[in-house]
């Protein structure tokens, strides 16, 4: 059955503002306590049957989300500024997206691509290599998951290149598998009681700039941070001729929206292509316009090696991809790469619908917009609220960052745990990020109402007023 709200055709979202507007439910509508009665027993049931480490964020049981606007199985309706962790980019069950899905699922479900050949799956290979960076020929695969993406990328490059080595980043998230998780640079939750990691994996600094390890400030500094590697890490931890690949997030996702100064990528991949080391940028996060252009690295004029995605690429179904230079993925072992649902029918069907409707409707351009606009209104809130650190990001991938106050930055992590869950009672879906998990960030779709956005707006500037 059809939702009761209304939902523009995605051609006519500029327009969603004025059209239709006695038709809008009241949203967001809480008509009950969150969780609700409902919510709190399946909530309950969950406990028993599912592990911890399947962990929740927000105490609430959904039944169905259409666009921005997510009801649970009490009736109420939230806004929903999460994206399913910025995977929903043009909303929930859109129109376009669920018939494309429900076409592809009438002609072929599966047939594994190591068995059988099958168009959607060549034709979205085709897809990636022309619109990601970079003019140099290029080959593509798709997996699951974004853990699945780090772990292809990372055997590409020591099948392609002999080197066996990677450099990671404090701070990062690359995923939750064992080479995923070992690149992870963060300690806690990801990597608790799971050592021993995969060898080969050496950390430095990233280029949080709000917390320099070096005590600096750019652009004073120098990107110190880059020139760590080569005057520290190659002397003192590894060798840079064993070094197949630098692995960077173009923003750290989970570890609370942290983008480098602008020059920082040109300098690091000076300093990997000086040592024959290949970059694998992950934009599992940032890809598919969440930054306000298609890949985040573009805001850098950088062009990697190897990219590797996932989330936003098929809307809410799993796949993931990497993509490549030729050179690196031609001559790789046959059956060394690949997996039994990877690349599946309709995921890639409905991958190539997602490319198709970002770029007729320009959704990049329209997340630059949104992110100019979120700018103001947070930067307005930095001015008022002295427990908000820092705001930063890129486009509209935007985050505060919650301190005791400014002058020591000591973390205050009880306050945007309380933040967070004033919103929830208010009807907005928000996510928590950083190193200190100290970090509220913005994730709504990339296609939200106007009138959503500036209501989910007021409701997080209300409980930022009410604790901070």
């Amino acid at each position: 059955m059809k939702p009761a709200l209304f939902h523009p055709p995605l051609g006519l979202l500029t327009q969603a503002n004025t059209i239709c507007r006695w038709n809008m439910p009241k949203v967001p509508n809480v008509v009950t306590p969150i969780p609700g009665p409902r919510s709190k027993e399946l909530i309950d049931l969950r406990s028993k049957y599912v592990p911890p480490g399947v962990y929740l964020v927000q105490p609430v049981t959904i039944k169905e989300s259409h666009g921005a606007v997510m009801t649970d199985v009490d009736g109420n309706t939230l806004i929903d500024f999460t994206s399913g962790i910025g995977v929903t980019s043009l909303g929930h069950c859109t129109e376009e997206i669920v018939d494309t899905i429900c076409d592809q699922a009438h002609k072929l479900i599966h047939s594994c691509i190591h068995v059988a050949n099958y168009e959607p799956y060549v034709a979205l290979a085709k897809r990636l290599t022309e619109i990601t960076p970079g003019k140099f020929a290029k080959r593509a695969m798709m997996i699951n998951s974004g853990s699945e993406a780090i772990e292809n990328a990372v055997k590409i490059v020591r099948q392609a290149t002999g080197r066996k080595n990677l450099i990671s980043f404090e701070n990062s998230f690359h995923g939750r598998t064992y080479m995923a998780m070992t690149l992870t640079g963060k300690w806690d939750p990801y990597k608790v009681g799971l050592d021993p990691f995969v060898p080969g994996v050496y950390f430095t600094p990233y280029a949080y700039c709000y917390r320099c390890p070096f005590h600096q400030e750019y652009p004073a500094c120098g990107l110190a941070c880059v020139h760590h590697i080569d005057k520290s890490l190659f002397k003192t931890q590894v060798d840079p001729k064993t070094v197949g690949a630098i692995v960077a997030e173009p923003v750290q996702g989970e570890g609370g929206f942290i983008a480098p100064p602008p020059d920082y990528f040109k300098e690091l991949k000076s300093l990997a292509d000086e040592h024959g080391i290949k970059l694998i940028i992950d934009e599992v996060q940032t890809g598919f316009g969440r930054t306000g252009k298609m890949w985040a690295i573009e805001h850098y004029g950088v062009e990697p090696d190897i990219i590797a995605m996932a989330k936003a690429i098929a809307n809410g179904l799993p796949l993931s991809a990497v993509v490549a230079r030729d050179e690196l993925m031609k001559d790789i072992y046959p059956g060394s790469l690949g997996g039994t649902y990877g690349g599946n029918p309709i995921a890639c069907a409905t991958a190539l619908k997602v490319i198709e409707i970002m770029e007729r409707e320009k959704i990049p351009q329209r997340a630059a917009a949104m992110g100019r606009k979120l700018r103001k209104r947070l930067d307005e809130m930095y001015g008022k609220y002295d427990k908000i650190g820092e705001v930063r990001g890129l486009g509209p991938m935007l985050a505060m960052e919650f301190v005791a106050d400014r002058e020591t930055k000591k973390p205050d992590a009880e306050t945007s745990s309380k933040i967070m869950k004033e919103c929830l009672q208010k009807g907005l879906m928000t996510l928590k990020a950083g190193l200190y998990n100290n970090v509220i960030r913005l994730h709504p779709p990339l296609t939200i109402e106007d009138e959503y956005l500036n209501t989910g707006m007021d409701i997080l500037e209300a409980a930022v007023k009410k604790y901070a």
